[in-house]
């Protein structure tokens, strides 16, 4: 199964072309409150390495439709991901791909889920791991990209016990805050993709 990889909270062009040698994925960009926030203005300035076959996320958390709006108009992204409830009051086009994000015990895994979504702890952005074995319960039901506490030293392990979609990294390949680590987002895509063979 072709396995996607998404670096998130990428804040400049150096982080970006870091993550696209790499060979992510995706790249996500942060515009909900956290230390990797960034303005649309510089997620484009920081996207402008990247090309156009690489997804370009914008990660929004309960944003007002008119800050989408803003993101939508000025970014141009290809996917939003926002939690799933947030997509009722908010205007997405059909050009715009859609990855909800269901939070460890949420009342959304009773129903039907999305196609593709994203899988996490309660709490974004803080390392916190998912119970793996019912996440693997979960991506049999569709498209999940797995996130939370990964890191280049589980990642391999979370696909074996999880065989999810995708798998999503942010705060596991920084030096800091923040501050991403072009050597930590090679080691973790190299593990990933290592999983994928012998999964």
């Amino acid at each position: 199964m072709t396995r996607l990889v998404k670096i998130c909270g990428l804040r400049s062009a150096v982080d970006v072309a870091a993550a696209v040698a790499a060979g992510a994925d995706a790249l996500g960009f942060v515009f909900a409150e956290s230390v990797r926030r960034v303005t649309p203005a510089e997620a484009l300035a920081a996207a402008l390495p990247a090309p156009r076959d690489i997804l370009r996320v914008a990660v929004m958390r309960h944003p007002a439709n008119d800050e989408w709006q803003q993101v939508l108009k000025e970014f141009e992204p290809d996917v939003l991901q926002t939690d799933i409830e947030d997509f009722a009051q908010l205007d997405v086009p059909e050009t715009v791909l859609r990855w909800p994000v269901i939070r460890e015990g949420s009342d959304a895994l009773h129903g039907e889920l999305p196609d593709t979504f994203l899988y996490e702890g309660r709490n974004s952005g803080q390392g916190e791991t998912v119970d793996w074995k019912k996440a693997g319960e979960i991506a049999a039901r569709g498209r999940m990209i797995l996130a939370g506490g990964l890191d280049a030293r589980n990642v391999a392990a979370a696909i074996h016990a999880a065989r999810p979609y995708g798998v999503d990294v942010s705060s596991a390949v920084e030096s800091a805050p923040g501050r991403k680590d072009p050597t930590m987002i090679r080691e973790f895509i190299d593990a990933a993709r290592a999983a994928e063979l012998v999964v």
